[in-house]
């Protein structure tokens, strides 16, 4: 997979992208100089796939990191899903559509209402720690940690690769990792 840009990821050295993804437990580590783009062709050049999610995860601005995960979601969604698991995916996508506080709110409510068990939970979750605050309306402002909507949509990625067919999840991560590429370049996602 060659990579010339990413646009979209605004942070210059891939080791401050590694540094938020160490507040949410994750162990990535690029060197002082090393840009996004060299970081992830080096984790694909050593085929290091659930590396290569988890910094796209991190690097990737949160509409797009949501974006991303419902669209892996969506790739491996049940047909037909659960009405839970529908209504997740719709309510991460609509907050992506339209990033206000109602469908922001919208979708840790639909979140809330699955088993946290799928990919779409994890990407109206996602949504959902974006911004704002997570303690409930009419109350003091708590803001969510900078490292929860990656550590949210790394979830919702991995799970996806594995939750169905798990014989099959590198091809899948490699997959999802071409919808993230196209993505962090403006694109939607949509491999053909």
């Amino acid at each position: 997979m060659q990579i010339d840009s990413l646009k979209k990821i605004t942070t210059p050295t891939a080791r401050e992208t590694c540094a938020i993804a160490a507040s949410g437990g994750f162990k990535l580590s690029a060197g002082d100089d090393v840009s996004p783009v060299e970081f992830l062709q080096e984790l694909l050049a050593a085929k290091n796939l659930g590396d290569a999610v988890q910094f796209m995860a991190f690097a990737l601005p949160a509409r797009e990191a949501v974006w991303w995960a419902c669209h892996c979601a969506r790739q491996v969604q049940e047909d037909p899903a659960s009405p839970a698991i529908a209504a997740a995916v719709e309510a991460a996508e609509a907050w992506v559509r339209r990033p206000t506080e109602e469908n922001r709110r919208g979708a840790l409510a639909r979140a809330q209402a699955t088993d946290f068990q799928s990919p779409a939970a994890w990407a109206a979750m996602a949504a959902f720690w974006s911004s704002g605050s997570m303690a409930p309306e009419h109350v003091p402002d708590v803001p969510a940690p900078g490292h929860l909507v990656g550590c949210a949509v790394a979830g919702a990625v991995m799970l996806a690769a594995v939750q169905s067919e798990p014989h099959l999840a590198d091809e899948k991560r490699a997959r999802f990792l071409a919808a993230a590429i196209n993505i962090a370049n403006g694109g939607n996602g949509r491999i053909s």
